[in-house]
């Protein structure tokens, strides 16, 4: 599988932020939208940011700002499928596209590699887990299920893991010691443990 498209998703409101962009405060001197920016990167055929509001707030990252399609914040799930909208402009034969969100820094360098190869006759999908938690945005979405997704959302689907249950997944874990490579930026508390992570030797 090759020349896979890929988007970070940064659509949340961070209320446990208290609010704003949670992915552009700083982590060891640079916002923590450029350590998921410089993970991803190096894996993947092109990469654009989902974000709502006004999008030159992010002009320095290079990236194409693409809003959810869906009204009023509808979630994670918005990003994705604002995920396949794009993907299918850019690089419909790629047949996928990653997500991931914007707070997760330490995100795996091989992460592109080992999802697509869970991809096969049985699984159309592949979602990351680690420590025993599935990472539901963190996935390898196939783009023949936009429709579907368009569809789940316009009923009202909201919860990512509700949809997740529908597809034909495949789980692939990533070792979480030393570092848990999905620790996300939620809250102050999590911003100053990144910090101190991203301070070790190792």
């Amino acid at each position: 599988m090759r020349g896979i498209p890929a988007v970070i998703l940064a659509g949340g409101r961070s209320r446990r932020m208290g609010g704003g962009d949670k992915c552009l405060l700083a982590l060891g001197g640079r916002p923590v939208l450029t350590h998921v920016i410089a993970r991803i990167r190096p894996q993947v055929a092109a990469l654009a940011l989902n974000a709502n509001g006004d999008p030159a707030r992010f002009a320095a990252f290079d990236l194409a700002v693409l809003p959810d399609s869906v009204p009023d914040f509808a979630g994670p799930l918005a990003g994705v499928l604002a995920a396949f909208d794009w993907a299918v402009q850019v690089a419909p034969e790629a047949g996928h596209v990653l997500t991931v969100p914007a707070d997760t820094p330490f995100l795996p360098r091989d992460l592109v590699a080992r999802l697509a190869a869970a991809i096969d006759a049985t699984h159309d999908t592949a979602l990351a887990e680690s420590g025993g938690r599935l990472h539901p945005v963190v996935g390898l979405w196939p783009l023949a299920r936009r429709d579907a997704l368009r569809l789940a959302l316009e009923e009202g689907l909201r919860k990512v893991e509700d949809w997740t249950g529908r597809l034909a997944a495949a789980r692939i874990t990533f070792d979480a010691v030393p570092v848990d490579p999905f620790f996300n930026v939620n809250d102050p508390d999590d911003l100053a443990a990144a910090t101190r992570l991203l301070a070790r030797p190792d």
